[in-house]
């Protein structure tokens, strides 16, 4: 290479290095995951799962109301909604906090990614808005009210348990079909990083842990079904998890609330090192409760994501 192609290289790279932190720069922090929002068939019977047996305290005052939304802490919640007709996937949408909704939603517009209307503000002072990742994932981004607290605390049913079974969402997992696609989306535009991947045997990749810019929450790429779109594999696939100190405590904690547990729930150690706990909600939508740490090496590639720190109750 001459001396003038190497100094060209040089420049492209330096190019592109600096637009690309320009544009990072432009967009406003992702701190992590707001909500998650599943969809329900018999709304009796998540209130029982995610009430009765999980321990969440509803939010609003109507206890009759819906959809049902649970406070997880002060800046994360559980939506559950009634399924609408034709409706195959269990996971309604995953909401993401920023800083700045007007500002997010503004880049997002500049690197022409479609967004869905304008910015609307809740009873709580919060203002979000919505868009869709390449795969059609509706996506919702959240900025907290200036006070610092998006959900208030919520009153206790009369069969919820005093203490909830987590404090804290750690992740959400979606059917992912193309790979490129979507890091163009959560990587290079929204500035996701890449924490760890891995598969069900050695040579596979099955999931891809991809951690929020600025938090420690995360999405998972489940690539090892991608045909997964009936109800059924869908709610087995797309899935959200919550954290607990102790796998082993929250499962006797379970059982004190007389959970009824199939051969397939129950503690395992995963391919990332983490003890978990699959449970799956009255529609098969499965809720994976997870340790916040690996508690030995992973397999499979390194293991970078940081580790998730304490949300306010």
């Amino acid at each position: 290479m001459s001396r003038i192609q190497a100094l060209v290289v040089a420049v492209l790279i330096n190019v592109s290095v600096f637009l690309g932190a320009q544009r990072t720069s432009l967009r406003p922090p992702i701190t992590g995951i707001a909500k998650v929002s599943v969809y329900a068939s018999d709304i009796g019977k998540s209130r029982q799962f995610y009430g009765d047996l999980l321990g969440f305290s509803r939010i609003g005052p109507d206890a009759s109301a819906t959809p049902l939304e649970y406070r997880v802490n002060s800046m994360q919640s559980i939506k559950v909604a009634p399924l609408p007709n034709g409706e195959t996937d269990d996971l309604a949408y995953v909401a993401f906090a920023t800083s700045n909704a007007d500002s997010l939603r503004r880049y997002l517009l500049s690197q022409k990614v479609p967004v869905e209307g304008e910015i609307q503000t809740q009873a709580s002072g919060a203002q979000f808005f919505w868009a869709k990742d390449p795969e059609g994932h509706q996506i919702q981004f959240v900025q907290l009210p200036t006070r610092g607290h998006l959900l208030p605390v919520a009153e206790k049913g009369a069969g919820t348990p005093e203490e909830p079974i987590s404090h804290h969402i750690l992740h959400a997992g979606f059917v992912v079909q193309d790979r490129a696609a979507e890091d163009r989306f959560f990587r290079d535009i929204l500035g996701f990083r890449e924490g760890w991947q891995g598969g069900s045997r050695e040579g596979r990749t099955d999931w891809i842990d991809m951690q929020v810019p600025d938090g420690t929450d995360w999405i998972e790429y489940m690539m090892h079904n991608p045909a997964a779109k009936t109800a059924s594999q869908s709610g087995v696939v797309n899935h959200f998890a919550l954290g607990v100190p102790d796998i082993h405590q929250a499962a006797n904690l379970l059982l004190q609330r007389h959970w009824n547990a199939s051969a397939r729930e129950e503690p395992q150690l995963g391919r990332d090192g983490k003890w978990q706990l699959n449970l799956y909600d009255p529609d098969g939508t499965r809720v994976e409760l997870m340790e916040f740490g690996p508690v030995r090496t992973p397999c499979c590639s390194p293991y970078t994501l940081r580790p998730p720190k304490q949300v306010p109750n």
